[in-house]
């Protein structure tokens, strides 16, 4: 028996539409990162890319367990000396780009490499109920019907 191996030509991309409303933010990403990178399939090709196009709405909306919307940091640096600036969730998600959360889960559940980067661009994240993918066709992911630990009720 011989293993199979996909190639870029024979690869079907499908487009997927997650709504993020009320769900955990860790659960959420690691289901997307599976999809981006094409694991959820069973020709799934380490150095391929295999994955679906994700849609995910709503992701203003998402919950953070415990403390985590206080208690979390993100950091960056502008590159100058003392030029480290952070923000804590609560502020993001409060502020101009809620969607940034969701990006950057997902980003930190990929892997480092140019594959992982490609795969990252056919994400895309909007804070509303609102998208301009419906020409795609996607279909929808209840991704809070998998588990009972993935829907956060306030």
């Amino acid at each position: 028996m011989k293993t199979f191996v996909a190639k870029p030509a024979e690869i079907e991309k499908r487009w997927v539409v997650i709504d993020a409303e009320d769900l955990v933010v860790g659960r959420l990403a690691a289901l997307v990162a599976t999809r981006l990178r094409g694991k959820h399939l069973p020709t799934y090709t380490p150095h391929v890319d295999c994955g679906d196009n994700v849609v995910v709405i709503n992701a203003g909306k998402v919950k953070l367990t415990g403390a985590k919307v206080q208690d979390k940091v993100y950091y960056w640096h502008t590159g100058y000396i003392g030029g480290i600036k952070q923000r804590t969730a609560r502020q993001i998600l409060e502020g101009k780009h809620p969607e940034r959360i969701v990006e950057k889960a997902v980003e930190r559940m990929m892997p480092d490499g140019p594959l992982a980067r490609r795969q990252l661009k056919n994400l895309r994240v909007y804070a509303g109920a609102e998208h301009p993918h419906s020409a795609q066709q996607p279909e929808t992911v209840d991704v809070g019907a998998l588990s009972p630990k993935n829907k956060r009720h306030a």
